[in-house]
């Protein structure tokens, strides 16, 4: 199921600033050699993405999920003088790959790409993060909060991906995957949570926006 109509997602796209042509190089190539590319961010979400952490300016970002480095490069475009990216992917063949475009962007200093599975890293990060970025394995979303909120600063937000996971989320239940249900149980204990303020935006497959209350 396409949760934005095409004619919707073009003509938003028309009036976004254009991706960068090292961006376009990177969505290119993912596109010509990388298995899934559909999981590349993308020139919408990318803007999105780069906008959030220009207004909050970061100096601490954690991404669950690397895929080719897109989302990477573009968070990090708000991070401050002396801030950091932590990025984590547990498929070390696409690691080559992102490095190269992080590389070209000019942010090897600046982002820390981690191999491995993300619930064994993030106990080893000893950060405090003003912005987390999951978009990894769906199953694992409900740990991965559980795991980063004491790390997460009063005030910081997190952003999951894919939470209405190609419009399955409204489907009757024995019609959904796996996936769309484990969406349906994350956002679910997120707004739930006493501790956050949630706003489920629908933003290429759902953006899931959840602020850690200041009190």
């Amino acid at each position: 199921m396409e949760v934005i109509p095409p004619d919707i997602q073009a003509f938003a796209e028309k009036y976004t600033t254009p991706e960068t042509d090292l961006l376009y190089r990177l969505h290119r190539e993912t596109y010509l050699k990388v298995e899934q590319p559909h999981m590349l961010s993308g020139h919408l979400q990318g803007r999105f993405l780069t906008m959030i952490s220009q207004m909050i300016r970061p100096r601490r970002i954690l991404e669950i999920g690397t895929y080719t480095g897109y989302s990477a490069i573009c968070l990090a475009q708000g991070l401050t003088d002396d801030g950091h990216l932590h990025t984590i992917d547990v498929n070390e063949e696409l690691e080559t790959l992102s490095a190269k475009y992080i590389a070209a962007a000019g942010l090897k200093d600046k982002i820390t790409q981690h191999t491995g599975k993300a619930s064994e890293i993030i106990p080893g990060l000893q950060e405090v993060f003003d912005l987390v970025f999951i978009d990894a394995d769906k199953a694992g979303y409900e740990g991965y909060y559980d795991q980063v909120w004491e790390r997460l600063r009063p005030g910081g937000f997190i952003l999951a991906d894919n939470v209405l996971y190609h419009g399955e989320v409204v489907l009757p239940e024995n019609e959904q995957s796996n996936n769309a249900k484990a969406m349906i149980r994350f956002a679910q204990k997120a707004v739930t949570d006493n501790r956050a303020e949630t706003l489920l935006l629908s933003l290429r497959d759902g953006v899931l926006m959840i602020r850690k209350k200041t009190h």
